[in-house]
């Protein structure tokens, strides 16, 4: 690391727990969770120029959970594939050790700590209240000597730095963001390797067997085809030469957005953002470079990305009931409860969700399109929240629903952006009051007539059909050749 290299910026990261002695000497350890990257991490980045000042040598840990918030093969299997390219990365250009822990971070973490002695911990960001409350007893349990820093790695504008508080929408966050942009959104530094070298080599990961025993586990939600793993695949969705999204696709981003029948309109980038393995500051500073060729189309991605991405870590990490009807407005609350006895045309189960068995084609189609495409249209997503709330017996029961089957089968899902999303449909979060109506009361209608008169239903039902029956052929050849390689050994 070049020393002209200034510290990363002092906003960017909190001290959750500060060493007794601070001039302890023991190495520098990032547990990385959510920024899953090598490429413009800022977190990667503070923990090797704290190690370089300190001169001690700095190593990678990531803790593998058995289960985290319903997570299947195809979260597992996107995520390991992407890690185990970072590991190969890792060791041939950065010589920086990398250790896989399985278990509870709670316990696996604080080991590792003791083990090597260190003297810092540089943790990720995440507003989710498992992962805050992982880190508050991590800091109880580590050594007095060990100091703890997290660093918002994820966000543009740190969370804390956007705003001391929970914001009502994005017209009272969106001031506050722009304002901090020129101070935020900066080019990264080069990160180089380290001055010094850990003591001792990291143990050899299993990939192979890794991946496959979480395929096993997870196997009722199969992996996707359509998403490559890793950095470089992040890399090329963002800006490739033949289907990148700010070479080939921004042009028609603002007319195609919202329409579900044209998914190549929207960027593609979720599961990456998602998973950490490409930086929400690298797309914007992207982005910028090519504004004047489509100052409309860059602006429409900078609002959803930045603004709309960051209100929902701003929800959830002020919002300690983001998932539930605790966390609604009152008037939201009261308005829905209200009508919570109101007589439904239809009621149905959770299994009956699932399995797609309603009486309304167009969300059978988008109910199928995210359990075997992993992704559902935005605007989709939101009618299909808001059926969700008119076919069960209550708001509770619905978004307990909805957040069920987003988690399970999205790609990018147990996320603050489908939480808010859930909330946004069902509880009016983000929204404001709209003229009263059974079972909705206050929060916002959508209905099949609606749907109609902004694309094309009909087409968006066949072509849902034919991508789940493409889906589920390729399923059933793949069982068929793994089958057969069984017999033949």
């Amino acid at each position: 690391m070049s020393s002209s290299i200034p510290p990363v910026h002092p906003g960017r990261f909190r001290v959750l727990k500060q060493a007794s002695d601070q001039k302890a000497t023991g190495p520098v350890v990032y547990w990385m969770f959510r920024d899953q990257r090598l490429r413009d991490n800022w977190a990667l980045i503070h923990a090797v120029i704290q190690a370089n000042q300190r001169d001690v040598p700095v190593a990678i840990a990531f803790n593998l959970f058995n289960q985290f918030k319903g997570a299947k093969a195809r979260h597992f299997g996107f995520m390991l594939r992407g890690l185990r390219e970072l590991h190969s990365r890792l060791r041939e250009y950065l010589k920086i050790p990398f250790f896989l822990f399985q278990g509870e971070a709670v316990d696996t973490i604080p080991n590792f700590l003791e083990e090597c002695g260190a003297s810092l911990l540089v943790t990720d960001f995440s507003p989710l209240r498992e992962v805050q409350h992982w880190k508050d007893e991590i800091c109880k349990r580590v050594n007095e000597s060990v100091s703890v820093h997290e660093v918002d790695a994820h966000n543009i504008v740190p969370v804390w730095v956007a705003s001391d508080k929970l914001e009502y929408g994005a017209r009272t966050l969106r001031g506050k963001i722009n304002k901090k942009l020129p101070e935020y959104l900066i080019e990264f530094p080069e990160l180089m390797s380290p001055k010094r070298k850990w003591a001792s080599s990291s143990k050899d990961v299993d990939w192979e067997n890794l991946i496959a025993d979480s395929l096993r586990r997870g196997a009722e939600v199969p992996e996707l085809e359509w998403c490559d793993p890793g950095e470089e695949a992040a890399l090329e969705v963002l800006m490739g030469k033949k289907n990148g999204f700010l070479t080939t696709r921004l042009k028609n981003y603002n007319s195609d957005r919202n329409n579900p029948l044209k998914p190549k309109g929207l960027s593609g980038l979720s599961p990456y953002l998602h998973f950490g393995k490409i930086s929400a500051q690298r797309c914007a500073l992207e982005a910028r470079r090519v504004r004047k060729l489509c100052p409309e189309a860059v602006d429409a991605f900078l609002e959803e990305l930045i603004v709309r991405r960051e209100l929902a870590d701003n929800f959830c990490f002020y919002q300690p009931h983001y998932d539930s009807l605790q966390g609604a407005w009152e008037w939201a609350r009261k308005t829905l409860m209200d009508h919570a006895s109101d007589k439904r045309e239809h009621l149905y189960t959770r299994e009956q969700l699932e399995k797609a068995q309603t009486a309304d084609p167009l969300w059978n189609a988008a109910q199928l399109e995210m359990v075997h495409f992993g992704k559902m249209h935005g605007f989709m997503r939101m009618y299909w929240a808001k059926k969700i709330l008119e076919w069960t017996i209550g708001p509770e029961e619905a978004l307990a629903i909805s957040i069920y089957l987003n988690d399970k089968y999205e790609i990018d899902g147990r996320d603050p952006n489908g939480y808010v999303g859930c909330m946004w449909s069902i509880c009016g979060v983000h929204d404001q009051g709209w003229r009263e109506r059974p079972v909705f009361g206050k929060v916002r209608y959508m209905n099949y007539a609606g749907c109609k008169r902004k694309f094309d239903v009909d087409g968006y039902i066949a072509y849902v059909k034919r991508i789940t029956g493409e889906c589920k052929k390729r399923k059933v050849e793949a069982c068929l050749e793994n089958n057969g390689k069984q017999l033949k050994s």
